[in-house]
């Protein structure tokens, strides 16, 4: 079991910048991989950006691609998503999850955090 606790989330305006944090914790040395993933009220969960724990690989939803940068501190156990010039249609609440293979679906993750809110203004 891994526990997963996000931190970062919050307002901003449109244009501006967050950093989420996911500090992972249990049995850390399986976690293969790790994502972010988002539901905004009434949507599916989408998967924002992912990383594979060993190889760093990483992936982007083309509607956040140059905008996020999803990297990781193995030292640390800890996936951050810089988040910038972020738009109104990026406010969700925002999952930090890992352990699985497809790191782009999100329904294919066994463990997940709480979710921190990010509120984008216009």
């Amino acid at each position: 079991q891994v526990q997963l606790v996000e931190s970062g989330g919050g307002l901003v305006q449109a244009g501006g910048s967050l950093r989420l944090s996911c500090a992972a914790s249990g049995r850390t040395y399986n976690m293969n991989g790790m994502g972010w993933i988002r539901q905004a009220p009434g949507k599916e969960r989408a998967v924002v950006a992912g990383i594979m724990w060993n190889t760093g690989r990483t992936y982007y939803a083309d509607s956040v691609k140059g905008r996020f940068t999803i990297t990781k501190d193995n030292a640390k156990n800890t996936v951050y998503l810089e988040m910038n010039s972020l738009k109104p249609e990026d406010t969700a609440v925002y999952y930090c999850a890992a352990d699985t293979q497809k790191v782009y679906a999100p329904y294919t993750y066994d463990q997940w955090g709480q979710g921190t809110q990010v509120t984008v203004s216009s």
